[in-house]
């Protein structure tokens, strides 16, 4: 938690001056500034898939702290140029390095939190809400100044959370991983497996991780011809029509993170009478109502009957929420505020709820043997919103109060097809107990 939380004060830092700095420290222009973040955000997209990856490799401790001192290193090297090149490239890296960053928190949380691993991820996001809200009020604190030295002092404690982040991480335990246990068990005879650094030896298991012979497969069960000795085939998520289209659901469900960045604040000064000042007080709503109410809405997510069942109040809210903003254009000022309000409740209770119900199935649809390459497709989902959802939001815009009506019956659509997705076919990937890697 504290990980998290000072990781996110970094980010609130940085997220309410980026633009800024680049246009006043940097000097870059409206249209460079623009490029600058396109490129990097699109490179930022393989750093899930890849973190996932080696995370299943290599021990999650020592790779989380690389990738934040990456992160760290990142920040301050923008200190060092104005130029455009250098910029992109340094940037590139940075976002990198924060998309892997997320997976692999996300990772680290389900291999610790065993059967609580949902009421930890919500504790989890109200840490990150508090500490982006802590972030957030020193920036704007510290922006009365309006200097170019304040926005280099605002990167600087950017870089320094990202540091505090590692130290703290240094201080965990490693958790243990079920697809280096498989692999340690298929290694071949006569040739011990090794053992990363801060991990038992080979025989010596930690305390509560299973021998390699309590994770093989019982040799009295029906099974394909086996493959060679030593070698073993990992599941391989990019061969997984299953979860492909489970992620690919999830980058539209993620659509919510679009809708308060981008459109519900370009709707409510474009195209409705509630006053501009507003447009503040939703966001901080949207913050208040997680950090008070994530954990509570756990219990949606605590089964993965239950996260599946979850769908259709989730369907309900995108309902809600695209329908008050349709309403926000009629009638006066007062009454575009209240469908305004209305608007942002509902659409942060869709928040609320996919958080949980995806953090579930996402982990529960993934085999324990290559949970990390899993998980790191499905953090494609955020990556590839980030980059789509705001060209699918301002489209809305532009369709008016049809377009929020779109918008809304098109994710509850999604809710349903994924409902339908999930079902339990009969392979137990949905009827299994709701444990993680560390109880196998």
């Amino acid at each position: 938690m504290t990980v998290t939380f000072v990781d996110r004060i970094g980010s609130g830092l940085w997220g309410a001056t980026a633009t800024l700095y680049f246009t006043y420290a940097a000097g870059l222009g409206t249209a460079e500034i623009g490029v600058l973040l396109a490129v990097s955000g699109s490179v930022g997209i393989a750093g899930p898939p890849l973190g996932g990856l080696l995370a299943d490799r290599v021990p999650l401790r020592p790779l989380l702290i690389i990738v934040q001192l990456v992160r760290a290193v990142a920040s301050l090297a923008l200190l060092t140029t104005t130029d455009l090149g250098l910029l992109l490239a340094i940037t590139s890296v940075g976002s990198l390095g924060d998309r892997a960053a997320s997976v692999l928190t996300k990772l680290y949380a389900t291999r610790v939190a065993g059967p609580e691993r949902v009421r930890y991820q919500a504790i989890s996001r109200t840490a990150m809400n508090v500490g982006w809200a802590v972030g957030g009020l020193a920036a704007a604190a510290a922006l009365t100044g309006g200097t170019v030295t304040v926005y280099r002092w605002l990167l600087i404690g950017d870089a320094l959370s990202f540091l505090a982040s590692a130290l703290f991480t240094l201080g965990c335990a490693e958790p243990p991983s079920a697809a280096r246990i498989a692999a340690k068990s298929t290694s071949a005879p006569g040739e011990p497996a090794a053992s990363a650094p801060g991990e038992p030896a080979p025989g010596e298991p930690a305390p509560g991780e299973p021998t390699p012979d309590e994770t093989a497969p019982s040799e009295s069960a029906p099974s394909d011809p086996a493959p060679a000795p030593g070698k073993t085939t990992a599941p391989n998520p990019w061969r997984d029509r299953r979860y492909l289209t489970y992620t690919a659901g999830e980058a539209v469900l993620f659509l919510d993170d679009s809708v308060f960045k981008v459109g519900l604040p370009l709707w409510a000064v474009t195209a409705t009478s509630a006053p501009h000042q507003l447009v503040p007080l939703l966001l901080v709503l949207n913050n208040v109502l997680v950090v008070l109410f994530q954990v509570p809405f756990a219990r949606f997510g605590a089964t993965p009957h239950t996260a599946r069942t979850s769908l259709w109040p989730l369907a309900g809210a995108f309902l809600l929420g695209g329908a008050a903003l349709a309403a926000s254009t009629v009638g006066a000022p007062w009454l575009a505020a209240v469908t305004l309000v209305l608007a942002s409740t509902a659409f942060t209770v869709a928040e609320m709820l996919h958080a949980t119900i995806s953090w579930e199935l996402s982990v529960v649809l993934a085999p324990p043997t290559a949970q990390g390459a899993y998980l790191g497709v499905h953090g494609l989902a955020q990556a590839v919103q980030r980059s789509a959802g705001p060209l699918a939001v301002t489209a809305a815009i532009a369709a008016g109060p049809l377009g929020w009506l779109g918008l809304g019956a098109g994710l509850a659509a999604m809710c349903g097809a994924q409902h339908h997705l999930v079902r339990d076919r009969g392979d137990g990937a949905l009827s299994v107990a709701p444990v993680t890697v560390s109880e196998h």
